[in-house]
């Protein structure tokens, strides 16, 4: 009894020195992540066009509803570099948003509430696998192309530089005019850019410690002591809290439909960006997520925040790593950064007024930094694969802008699957050696065809937008064998295993490519037929394709079927 006692008083209080730990871990998180958001928020209200209020409001909201229904323990939801970029570039496209600063911010926040609803209703639709849509060498050079702009933007605060509004914003003509015109840089604030940069560079060493937000209080401090304003140094100016007020946005029925056309690419980016942040942490720990769980929260931080009069949000990579690296074991740390956070707008907001604009420029490129790194897109360039896809969607966004450029970039992602799907390889299968497999001749030098059978697999599911290819396809390489086989050919064998299931244009193309080779005296034979297309063919078409003689389990039981049609 006593040695019950002993082990359970052990076990208890290892448990509870565990949740202790779990609880430091989490404080110790949550006051890194704090450190990085309240600057990070600061600099993305510029990113957007917006007063910081609203980035306030989005990233208390984000941190809020994450912390209750979110997945990750390690995501951090608050704004993010892409979003605020591309809502800015979105909400100046239409025309309503250039009548004031009111109809843009009026226009921005439609937009995001546009892009929150659609992300519930995909949850809802079980679409969790949207992401898959926009591939990783898109998004990687789409990241990469947007650090880039985004840095270069920074060129005109960290230096002093006006910009003549003749010149234009994007990324290029900026750096032309930047570049020529070094001799009016204003060197008190590049001095103080430096500075800052050089402090933040030093204190990276140490991943405890919130380096941008050190920076700001040590940049603050400094202003105010060496009276930087004296020397022409701007401030980031008057500050004001998140009012948390509720508001619909009032738009137009036409300004409504071009707020909705824009929200797809804004609902791509942010569940690319998020759940490729969430999904690569979770890999890593040996976490599992539910993708649908991750959209419907996403979904109802944006709806939310955008109700609130609050910025677009996501779970950015810098944030959520940062707080994976800080030794955070649950939401908890969430909690924790927006306990901190809180504390820091009633009781320091008013001294953020005295932030010289060189250093927020400097917090900028800082957040940024990681996804100047070239080395992912090196990793797929030495892959030999989708080098188009990185060009493309570096050089778009770029030349056309952050909007244009992702929508681009979208684009070329589905291009791509198309393009694969529409034009499959289909293969010819031998038998190989005295076995019952059957693999691509052009692959296997013991394969071998068979005397008047033809088999013939695609590589891509059969659906309408290479069926018609295919069936084209069988026939001209049934034709072709005819005419060169010194025996008549009596079957065509079809392996289906990529297609688990067929939509209506494929089931009506299989049937034509089926009468035309009746017409031949030949035979169509299905392999590796799966249980959904079985059903179908059984129900559509019970005297063809639909017999039982006509679909097999495999190929080599449809082989072995073609025996008795061989001719005697």
């Amino acid at each position: 009894m006593m040695r019950y006692f002993l082990t359970k008083l052990m076990t208890t209080t290892h448990s509870l020195i565990n949740q202790n730990i779990r609880h430091m871990s989490d404080f110790a998180a949550g006051l890194c992540v704090a450190g990085l958001l309240l600057p990070e928020a600061v600099a993305y209200a510029g990113l957007a066009h917006l007063p910081v209020a609203h980035a306030l409001t989005a990233m208390l909201t984000g941190l809020a509803l994450y912390a209750l229904f979110g997945g990750s323990r390690f995501a951090i939801v608050a704004p993010t570099s892409a979003t605020a970029t591309f809502t800015a570039a979105a909400a100046v496209s239409i025309p309503m948003a250039s009548t004031s600063p009111q109809a843009f911010t009026t226009v921005l926040m439609a937009l995001v509430l546009m892009a929150g609803i659609v992300l519930i209703l995909l949850s809802v639709a079980k679409q969790g696998q949207l992401s898959a849509f926009v591939s990783r060498p898109v998004l990687r050079g789409f990241a990469f192309a947007l650090a880039i702009t985004i840095v270069i933007k920074q060129i005109p605060d960290a230096a002093g530089l006006e910009i003549p509004r003749s010149v234009g914003s994007d990324p290029i003509s900026v750096l032309l005019y930047a570049v020529p015109h070094i001799g009016s840089w204003h060197m008190p604030s590049l001095a103080v850019a430096l500075v800052a940069g050089a402090l933040v560079a030093l204190l990276k060493q140490w991943p405890r410690i919130p380096a941008l937000m050190v920076a700001m209080v040590v940049a603050i401090v400094a202003a105010q002591a060496l009276n930087l304003v004296n020397f022409g140094v701007h401030e980031v100016g008057t500050i004001e809290p998140p009012s948390f007020q509720f508001a619909w946005p009032e738009l137009s029925k036409n300004d409504w439909l071009s707020v909705a056309e824009l929200a797809f690419g804004l609902v791509v980016l942010i569940f690319a960006e998020s759940w490729g942040s969430v999904r690569a942490l979770a890999l890593a720990h040996g976490d599992k997520l539910d993708a649908n769980r991750e959209l419907m929260v996403l979904g109802a931080c944006n709806a939310t925040s955008a109700l609130m009069q609050g910025m677009a949000v996501g779970a950015g990579f810098s944030a959520s790593s940062a707080n994976a690296g800080a030794g955070s074991q649950s939401r908890w740390s969430g909690v924790v950064a927006l306990v901190m956070v809180a504390l820091a707008l009633v009781f320091a907001l008013p001294a953020l007024h005295l932030l010289p604009r060189p250093v927020l420029a400097v917090a900028v490129i800082a957040a940024l930094w990681h996804s100047l790194s070239p080395a992912p897109l090196i990793a797929v360039w030495a892959m030999r694969r989708d080098r188009l896809l990185i060009v493309g969607a570096v050089l778009a966004v770029l030349f056309f802008g952050v909007l244009h450029g992702m929508l681009a970039a979208i684009a070329l992602s589905i291009f791509e699957a198309l393009r694969r799907f529409s034009q499959p390889a289909l293969y010819e299968l031998g038998q190989l050696g005295d076995t019952r497999n059957y693999v691509a001749l052009e692959r296997q030098a013991h394969a071998k065809a068979l005397p008047g059978v033809l088999i013939l697999r695609p590589e891509e599911p059969l659906f309408f937008a290479n069926a018609e290819r295919i069936t084209a396809d069988v026939l001209t390489l049934a034709t072709a064998r005819q005419a060169t086989a010194s025996v008549a050919l009596h079957s065509i064998i079809l392996s289906l295993e990529e297609s688990s299931d067929l939509d209506s244009t494929a089931v009506e193309c299989l049937r034509e490519l089926d009468g035309a080779l009746v017409r031949a005296n030949q035979t169509l034979l299905l392999a590796r037929v799966k249980d959904p297309v079985r059903e179908l063919l059984s129900q559509c078409d019970p005297q063809g394709l639909g017999a039982v003689t006509k679909m097999f389990f495999s190929v080599d039981d449809a082989v072995t079927s073609t025996d008795e049609r061989a001719p005697k």
